[in-house]
């Protein structure tokens, strides 16, 4: 049990002997006591002053001093501030705790309430490689899964590839017209960068195509389109004349664009093979398998790398087909409905969004479509409670809609679904986009980190024992985890700018700098072992000991918590806390030549329990933490 869940019992007992009254633990608010009073912890008394009918400072009063009482081994003194009863919680206790467990070399925290969750990360389109903004992604989802199981639950690590799609049949269309039978063997590429290669060239030419269709269209001759487009553009074209505001000029400007994309004939092609694809021709069939075996090496070696790994992993070529059943299921029950086009529908109006189209006109599925099929099919499999899915903030309607219809259809796991969303990564020249060849590859990325890595580490001189293979390997730990690192610090519901240069220094809050703390420990423990007979009553902590040990103490609060709010950025900051505090005491206090053999090892206990609580929060975040550096 952590000290946090010991104080409550502490003071239900203390409630109930000074004032005959059982209080609720959910009452019962425990922090970290503010740095600028005395104290450990603090019991918040407001919550039940109401019950107790007495002010806050007469409970804190009471409750303090019955507890001091009680526990003389686990409170040496306390203070009532504004409401707040502060804790001094006794050296005897820390000292304890620290013998009990600093030579702990497993974290584990029982869960009483244990679930079933399928976790969904990475998603990747097979027209494109893995980039930077995946990586957040797949960070961020295999970091949430390790510590949802760190903590008791049971996780299922899931993929859905997006393997189909207008998106897919641009780049298939593109190494038709353009490759010559290139292949990735005969151009040295890996296989996904390959293909999207192809997919930059197809959108080059469709921009190329679209151009002179824009100027037509803004120049006001919107002749020759169908009634529908005609009258859409009417619309663009006379609220451009009228738009003295720049944005809304931009805006309209966009939307004028995206129409005449879809006239140019290469886009009418690329819509042609889908339409080809649904329909099961065999020629447009073997290309799409052809090109997606190359993307899937590319794909697993990506994966191989950064160390993701998947229980299942699903297709939407998969999974549109039972969609499409979702909405004949959906059209039979009155829920969907159909416009004259023949496309089909569903009306959000009343529950605060939109309409939303669940099928095209030409039988064609779009993005929720598949979406409802995987949903039941991972229901299927895996019978979850709960199924989380890691996509960007882009996606927050699209996430309502599909909990909103599978609610409605009266799906037994509609309630379970959960969208760990998350902000966007920018580079400091802003963001990335596919379509134009701006995004910042995955391989490329983690190549430079490491050419960082090696540059830093070279700088400060400490690697001339190495040989080229611990290089290598160094080199890779150090660049791959501050590339974590820095994805991960940032609170997933905010959009970050990524810079490799300061992602790697090794001071601050960075990776190499957690990292190097836990080699420079590991370099001194290899020295002196730590000596577990010391006794509770010989030592006392000094300022810099205990609030070490403090720290160390939260690893299974600070755990949880990011557990329950899905934010692994609260452990990045603990590591960081502890390395800090740590680094702080090696600079102020001697370890190894301590001013007496109790202190020595003392701290050498608190060294070693440093090191235990650094490489499993790490391990959390997915970072290895290195012997040495």
């Amino acid at each position: 049990m952590n000290i946090v869940d010991q104080i409550k019992e502490h003071a239900q007992q203390a409630i109930k002997n000074v004032f005959e009254q059982e209080v609720g633990y959910e009452l019962l608010t425990v922090n970290s006591t503010k740095p600028e009073f005395d104290g450990d912890y603090t019991l918040v008394l407001f919550s039940f002053v109401k019950q107790l009918r007495k002010s806050p400072e007469q409970i804190g009063e009471a409750l303090g001093q019955n507890m001091v009482q009680q526990f003389p081994e686990f409170y040496s003194s306390y203070n009532v501030i504004k409401g707040f009863l502060n804790l001094v919680v006794t050296d005897v206790y820390w000292i304890g705790y620290l013998q009990h467990n600093f030579a702990k070399t497993t974290f584990t925290i029982p869960q009483a309430k244990a679930k079933k969750i399928v976790l969904e990360y990475a998603s990747p389109n097979t027209n494109k490689p893995l980039h930077l903004g995946h990586l957040r992604n797949i960070f961020l989802g295999w970091s949430m899964a390790e510590i949802l199981q760190h903590c008791g639950h049971d996780v299922v690590k899931t993929c859905i590839v997006n393997d189909r799609g207008i998106h897919i049949c641009k780049s298939m269309l593109a190494w038709q017209k353009l490759a010559n039978g290139a292949t990735p063997e005969s151009t040295n590429m890996k296989g996904d960068h390959f293909v999207g290669h192809y997919y930059v060239l197809f959108e080059n030419e469709l921009k190329a195509e679209a151009q002179p269709i824009i100027d037509k269209i803004i120049g006001g001759n919107i002749s020759g389109y169908d009634e529908a487009t005609t009258t859409q553009l009417q619309k663009l074209t006379t609220a451009l004349s009228k738009a003295t505001d720049e944005e809304k000029q931009s805006k309209i400007k966009d939307d004028i664009k995206e129409i005449a994309r879809n006239q140019t004939p290469i886009m009418q092609e690329a819509k042609a093979m889908l339409q080809q694809w649904e329909a099961g021709d065999e020629t447009v069939l073997a290309l799409w398998k052809k090109m997606n075996g190359w993307v899937y090496e590319g794909f697993d070696a990506t994966y191989s790398r950064i160390g993701a790994d998947f229980a299942k992993t699903y297709y939407e070529s998969e999974t549109y087909l039972p969609g499409k059943k979702f909405v004949e299921a959906g059209l039979e029950q009155g829920i969907f409905y159909k416009k004259e086009d023949n496309s089909t529908w569903v009306d959000l109006t009343p529950d605060g969004l939109d309409e939303k189209l669940l099928l095209r006109g030409n039988g064609t599925s779009v993005y929720i479509t598949q979406d409802l099929g995987l949903a039941q099919e991972k229901y299927d499999d895996f019978k979850y409670d709960e199924s989380s899915y890691v996509i960007a903030d882009e996606q927050n309607y699209h996430m309502k809609v599909l909990k909103l219809i599978l609610q409605k259809l009266g799906k037994p796991y509609a309630d379970g679904i959960f969208h760990l969303s998350y902000g966007m990564v920018e580079l400091p020249s802003g963001r990335m986009k596919s379509r134009e060849g701006t995004v910042v590859d995955a391989d490329d990325i983690m190549d430079e980190m490491n050419l960082v890595a090696k540059t830093k580490t070279e700088e400060l001189g400490k690697v001339k024992d190495f040989s080229e293979a611990e290089l290598h390997e160094l080199y890779e730990t150090i660049g791959l985890g501050a590339l974590k690192f820095f994805l991960l610090r940032v609170d997933p519901k905010k959009k970050m700018i990524f810079n490799p240069e300061e992602s790697i220094e090794f001071h601050g809050f960075t990776g190499p700098f957690v990292q190097y703390t836990h080699a420079r420990i590991k370099s001194m423990l290899r020295k002196e072992f730590a000596d577990a007979n010391i006794t509770k009553d010989s030592t006392s902590l000094l300022p810099k000991e205990k609030a070490l040990v403090v720290l160390l103490e939260q690893y299974d609060t600070i755990t949880l918590q990011a557990a329950q709010e899905h934010n692994p950025s609260l452990l990045a900051m603990y590591a960081f806390e502890i390395a800090k505090a740590f680094n702080t005491l090696y600079a102020e206090l001697s370890i190894l030549n301590a001013e007496s053999e109790e202190k020595k090892h003392l701290r050498l206990q608190i060294s070693q329990l440093t090191a235990g609580v650094i490489a499993s929060t790490m391990q959390l975040l997915g970072i290895r933490v290195p012997e040495r550096m």
